[in-house]
């Protein structure tokens, strides 16, 4: 559903058909989430920032411009809601201990507990490295995609995920300590 395909489905919201936003949705829901509870730490929270950039979405349709991709503008609105959420949090909460895993009861203990580490590291890391981290190992973007949804130089992108991942590294290596 790239390209051609999203251009005709804003155009025909912009038209007066709301049922044609339902694709969007389905098509970036999941990722979008995902990207809104590594930012934030909380999928009840992930939740509520993915409507809300939904929504505004919708209201703001007419603000897009159709030359750039339809994720690249949604994720920006993401980005911001979950930038928001954090600025408004006076302490962090810990990932949701709701989320199950599968297989024998010392694994999923083992990856729940190295689930929860990696998530406190990551709320920790100042939003610019959060976010490329988040883009390239949960939304699994390349980092072209990147580069244009971010709107940034490549090698910015690169320098900044390498900046990231030492910066992550040691946080996690710190607690074992």
């Amino acid at each position: 559903m790239e390209g051609p395909d999203e251009a005709e489905l804003v155009r025909r919201c912009l038209q007066g058909d709301a049922q044609a936003f339902e694709p969007l949705v389905q098509k970036y829901q999941r990722v979008l989430f995902n990207v809104a509870l590594r930012m934030v730490g909380s999928s009840e929270e992930a939740r509520d920032i993915t409507q809300n950039a939904f929504l505004k979405a919708y209201e703001k349709l007419r603000t897009f411009d159709g030359r750039h991709k339809f994720f690249s503008w949604i994720y920006r609105i993401l980005i911001n809601e979950s930038l928001n959420v954090l600025r408004q949090r006076k302490a962090h909460q810990p990932l949701d201990p709701g989320l199950e895993s599968t297989g024998n009861p010392q694994a999923e203990v083992q990856s729940r507990e190295l689930q929860d580490r990696v998530q406190a590291a990551l709320l920790k890391l100042s939003p610019e490295h959060r976010e490329v981290l988040v883009l390239r190992h949960f939304a699994e973007l390349s980092y072209d995609d990147m580069s244009a949804t971010l709107r940034i130089p490549e090698t910015t992108v690169k320098s900044r995920l390498y900046e990231a991942r030492q910066r992550l590294g040691e946080l996690l290596l710190a607690e074992h300590l």
